[in-house]
């Protein structure tokens, strides 16, 4: 009789450390708020369920390899994950997340104080071949249209984008409210020489 009991312990013992519950177990027992000591037939899969935990997390707050072979053994102390820990994670996430809404909320504003001025015949000229050192970064405009220090986003008809301030008031522009003369080198003047462009005040 003796043989067949200790034969019984040993299997139970041994379904135990292989993680495979008996019908004789009980859950794990709470020792605090953050352990519970194992009794036979607990996994960490149990464990887990039990304290609505993952078992990844069990994993990590007791030091084991995340997805590897865990093996307890009754009497042992498992360490249940925080809700500090738990919290911490969920602050981590909403920073990490935060710069890009910061970003979003940035370009709303930008793309909300841009101005739409209408569609305006454009052409090209280059300042240095006119004995000028004013740059490529401007615009001849009507300066009753757009005043000097205007900032322009101009979409060319080919999709080209193109950022300038007016600078200045070209004899051409200044006779065609309509039409901006934009600085740019002649190597990089488009063969066409004349487009439309839709023209957007940005600052």
């Amino acid at each position: 009789m003796k043989k067949v009991l200790s034969l019984a312990f040993v299997g139970a013992m041994a379904l135990t450390v292989f993680g495979i519950k008996t019908s004789t177990s009980q859950a794990a027992t709470t020792v605090d708020s953050t352990h519970v000591s194992v009794v036979a037939g607990d996994t960490y899969k149990s464990i887990a369920e039990e304290n609505g935990v993952s078992i990844s997390a069990l994993e990590q707050a007791n030091g084991r390899e995340v997805g590897g072979f865990d093996i307890i053994y009754p009497g042992e102390t498992i360490t249940l994950p925080t809700s500090t820990a738990v919290q911490q994670n969920v602050e981590t996430t909403q920073t990490q997340a935060q710069p890009a809404t910061q970003t979003t909320q940035a370009a709303t504003t930008q793309s909300a104080s841009t101005q739409s001025a209408g569609t305006f015949k454009i052409s090209f000229y280059d300042p240095a071949v006119l004995g000028s050192n004013m740059g490529y970064s401007g615009v001849a405009a009507n300066l009753s249209v757009f005043p000097k220090g205007t900032q322009l986003k101009i979409t060319l008809s080919d999709g080209t984008v193109l950022y300038r301030t007016v600078n200045d008031t070209g004899t051409f522009a200044y006779s065609n409210p309509q039409q901006l003369d934009v600085a740019m080198p002649n190597s990089s003047i488009p063969s066409y020489g004349v487009t439309s462009a839709s023209v957007e005040v940005v600052g």
